[in-house]
């Protein structure tokens, strides 16, 4: 799942992406408000976590173009000012949901997956496709009979993506876009090279090729 992570504090930045890419998001970071902009008007994320305090602007000023110019996914403000004005603000302007600094990052992934779930109209970390279900807490997936089998992050990211909308094709390029972020180089062959591991997972037809489209996941018990 790819995430875009707006905030000017260097070293925090850093460690959240971190943590992030351990819970199973692909992370961008962008340390302004100029950079903010282009990139969520550019890139496809599921969900960004945006700090009002920018060195070149404010935060609410970046979430309201992103609106005007119809950029639709979820946001989570962050913030180091408890002030509920500045909430109010933020929800207005078209966020999804609000933590103040200090916090702990369990809490903000916890906010971030609960906010995806709402997005996909679902209430459970489980997201269920057919006879599988992928466990967003644990990143594993339980397969049919009830064994239970862990995954890789790559392997959980790309699971996710398309269990999350079953009977969709992806294309090669945008399931790359999900699993990796502007600094990673994988080389073009890495989904296949996934899709083959998941598929004796889940079954060869459970993950079905669209010659010259993509993949998709079959939701047939």
């Amino acid at each position: 799942m790819r995430l875009l992570l707006v905030e000017d504090d260097r070293l925090l930045s850093q460690g959240l992406t971190r943590q992030l890419e351990k819970s199973g998001f692909s992370v961008d970071a962008a340390y302004t408000a100029k950079e903010a902009i282009v990139l969520g008007e550019q890139e496809d994320y599921r969900i960004s976590i945006l700090d009002l305090g920018l060195p070149d602007g404010n935060g609410l000023d970046v979430l309201k173009k992103w609106r005007a110019n119809r950029v639709s996914f979820p946001v989570l403000i962050l913030t180091a000012r408890d002030d509920w004005h500045d909430k109010v603000n933020g929800l207005k302007a078209g966020a999804d949901d609000y933590l103040a600094k200090p916090f702990q990052t369990e809490e903000l992934i916890a906010r971030l997956n609960a906010i995806v779930r709402r997005s996909e109209g679902r209430v459970h970390s489980l997201v269920k496709a057919g006879r599988f279900e992928l466990d967003e807490n644990r990143q594993s997936l339980k397969l049919e009979g009830g064994t239970e089998h862990p995954l890789t992050g790559t392997e959980f990211r790309l699971l996710r993506c398309l269990m999350s909308r079953p009977g969709q094709v992806f294309s090669k390029e945008q399931l790359m876009e999900q699993l990796y972020n502007l600094n990673d180089n994988p080389s073009e062959n890495v989904i296949e090279a996934y899709i083959r591991r998941l598929r004796k997972l889940v079954g060869p037809k459970t993950i079905s090729t669209r010659r010259g489209q993509g993949y998709l996941f079959n939701d047939v018990s």
